[in-house]
Parts: C-alpha cells; structure tokens; sequence
C-alpha cells in the first residue's frame, strides 16, 4: 500500500468509498505471526505461531486465557491485542458478578467488535492493528469467531490469520468437513499441521509454536512444550519424516529442477491480496 491523500484520517472517505487507516490496521494483522482456530462440536483448538526479534530475545505471548471458557489467539500489533483481552476479561468478571453465570460468547465478541468499530469513527483514535480469533464454548456449544480492525466479526468452523496465512487456510479447506465430529486429538492434530503450512520449510518444534484447548468438561488452558513436542512426534508431521526425499534421474536432473523451478515461481506472483 502506497500513502494517498485520504490516507492522514481514519474518518476520511476516498472517492471509492474506501477507509484507507482501517484498511492499513488490517494489513498489520497480515504481517504478525499466524494463528490458527478449529472447532468441532465439542471443542476449539488454537494454534499460534512463535516468532521472536532477535535469538537474544524471547517471543511474545500470542494466545490469552479470558475465562475458564474463553481464550483468544491473536495476529498482529500484540500490545492491542493484550490491551483487548485485559477488556474481555474485565466484561467476563462484571457479567459473572452481575448475573452469576458466564458470559456467552457471542454476547462478548458483539461487545468487542463495537469497542473495535468506535475506533473507526472517532479522529482522534486509530484502529486496533490487531485480529483476534475468539475460541469459547457455553450452553449453545463451541465457538469460534474472528475479530477484523473494521469491527466486523465472522464465525467460522476454521480459520487462519496472520503472514503466511493462506497456505494453512487451503489445508483447513480441505478438511473442514470433518472437523464437526472430530475428536480433540484430531483437531490439535490438524492444528498442528496447519501450523506448519505455514513455516516454509521450517521444521515444526514445540519452542516455536503454541497450542491452546477449551472444551466440554476441560476448561481453557495453553498446553506445555514437553506435551506438544509429545504430540507433533507421535502425529509425525515433522516435514523431513512425513515425505521421504526421492532421488532424481542423473539424465533428467537438469530439466526437473529448471521445471520445478518455474513451477514454485509461479504461484507466488498470482498471489491475490486478502478480501476486506
């Protein structure tokens, strides 16, 4: 995205009826680490991405517990998205206080989706240059929302936000018919390999992704790495195991990799920008 002249106002329509400083808060969204969400009738899994600044440097907590019912995975600015899951926690203990139940889930992500909205139509303020995928499970079922900057908000069976994304968004396309009757360790499974989708030949540790679970009978809660380096090593989706490496025909080595080489670049130039 290129600067313009409608762009110094978040309150300023251009002639295409567009808000550009909504439209660059989502752009920040595509350029945080990626988080993932599924659901099936019973629970909701999330899955996030952990990157850090600098191999001297720790990584930033990307997934929040909002309630024993409640979490939130996040992609993008991660101070608004810990300043966003301080709110839901805020309205989780005045609802519980006032009506002695918790919140329903859809009942908070309406309540944070017009907080976010009040930032589009004020001068003063900016968006929230952060998605938040809401997982919770109350008498209706399980949940899963995505939260967008605009203030829009959407429920999915499965979705993928942050860099990258879109490769484990294919993955989860073609499995979500599934995912209704899957069991928990199915969902974490394909959170998993979801996740891996989208590391580009990174291999898939524990140190650097997150998995978080909330269901009927176990409340939210983040697993630990000793349990998730358990789980990727008995799924076996380490890249390096799951396809062993085929040795190429020494008389046809040189066309195949000229072929396989036009056929990775190209993908990458057709790439279509993500829809608002």
């Amino acid at each position: 995205m290129f600067r313009n002249q409608y762009d110094t106002d978040v309150t300023t329509w251009s002639p295409a009826g567009r808000l550009f400083q909504v439209e660059y808060a989502m752009e920040a969204v595509k350029q945080g680490s990626a988080a993932i969400g599924l659901r099936s009738k019973t629970h909701v899994v999330l899955a996030c991405v952990n990157k850090a600044n600098s191999e001297l440097s720790s990584h930033q907590k990307k997934i929040f517990k909002v309630d024993d019912h409640i979490g939130v995975a996040i992609a993008g600015l991660t101070a608004d998205g810990r300043v966003l899951s301080r709110y839901m926690r805020s309205e989780c203990i005045n609802y519980s206080y006032t009506y002695e139940s918790p919140l329903p889930v859809g009942r908070l992500v309406v309540q944070l989706a017009d907080r976010a909205q009040v930032c589009t139509q004020r001068s003063w303020k900016r968006p929230y240059g952060v998605g938040l995928l809401v997982a919770g499970l109350d008498e209706s079922g399980a949940h899963l929302y995505y939260n967008c900057p605009s203030g829009n908000y959407f429920e999915y069976q499965a979705f993928a936000i942050g860099s990258r994304s879109q490769a484990a968004k294919t993955y989860l396309e073609r499995r979500f018919e599934n995912f209704t009757s899957s069991s928990r360790e199915d969902l974490i499974k394909d959170a998993l390999i979801a996740t891996r989708e989208t590391l580009q030949g990174e291999k898939l540790r524990s140190s650097i992704c997150t998995i978080a679970v909330v269901g009927v009978g176990e409340p939210f809660h983040i697993l630990d790495q000793e349990t998730v380096q358990k789980l990727i090593d008995a799924f076996e989706i380490v890249r390096e195991e799951e396809v062993p490496a085929a040795e190429p025909q020494p008389g046809a080595a040189t066309d195949q990799d000229s072929a396989d080489q036009g056929a990775a670049a190209a993908p990458d130039q057709g790439v279509a920008p993500m829809d608002i």
